[in-house]
């Protein structure tokens, strides 16, 4: 019987090149991977030990597991697992994306709190978020470089969907709840849209183009997910017991009057 033909396998005949050396990551790199994961390991354990006192629960649980699911996902990377070979003879940790699939979400989620949206909208924006994450890591892993720009245009797609939501529709769920919660989301949101604006920036240059070092790529990763997580759960954190507290202290003032 006669092969059905796939679209692109005119291409996808040519083999894929053989590896004699690959490029893993280096002395630099692995300082960051470790710095990172200390980070994200006493981050936790803060948060941890917090959460008992924590005036918002929700918020104090969420910033526990996704400090601790970058922690794993740092050990992991540290112990030489969770990785492969690619186009370009590079190292590449897959066990990031992995991870990204969990407290990205989780991220939104949270940010959702902090401006008050709908959960069907947040929904919303975690289906932009792990479209952007699907994509970028199969154009990390494609042989064709036709097929590996294709998803990094489905990843830029996702990634304007995601910061549509958050810039716009959680702002302004944000803005009709006024006062400190509104500054607080107005913090955080500008924070978080420049960092997540700058992983497919990093992506271009290391998976696209191969113009950055493993290592280079690693430390860039690595500071992108610190601010994105560790940085912005402690802003709410702190955020949300200031707010707490000022609301219980409106009450009190109004139980007095």
């Amino acid at each position: 019987q006669p092969a059905i033909a796939m679209p692109f396998s005119f291409l996808a005949e040519v083999p894929a090149e053989a590896c004699t050396t690959i490029e893993e990551v280096g002395s630099t790199g692995v300082g960051a991977l470790t710095l990172a994961f200390i980070v994200f390991l006493v981050s936790t354990c803060v948060f941890a030990f917090k959460a008992k006192d924590a005036s918002n629960q929700q918020i104090s649980y969420l910033s526990i597991y996704i400090c601790g699911f970058a922690t794993l996902s740092y050990f992991a990377m540290l112990s030489g697992q969770g990785w492969t070979t690619i186009t370009g003879c590079r190292q590449f940790f897959y066990v990031r994306y992995m991870e990204w699939a969990v407290t990205f979400p989780m991220l939104m989620i949270l940010l959702g709190l902090v401006a008050g949206a709908n959960f069907t909208v947040i929904l919303g924006a975690i289906g932009a978020q792990l479209i952007q994450i699907f994509a970028q890591y199969i154009g990390s892993v494609s042989l064709l470089s036709e097929v590996k720009w294709m998803w990094f245009l489905i990843t830029l797609a996702g990634l304007a969907g995601s910061l549509l939501h958050l810039a716009k529709i959680f702002k302004s769920s944000a803005d009709a709840k006024g006062g400190a919660a509104a500054e607080l989301f107005a913090k955080v949101c500008w924070i978080t849209c420049l960092v997540w604006a700058a992983y497919p920036f990093v992506w271009l240059f290391s998976e696209g183009f191969g113009s950055f070092s493993v290592s280079f790529e690693v430390t860039m990763y690595a500071l992108l997910d610190v601010v994105s997580k560790v940085l912005i759960c402690f802003l709410v954190v702190g955020g949300a017991d200031a707010l707490e507290e000022g609301d219980t202290a409106v009450q009190e003032a109004d139980e007095v009057a």
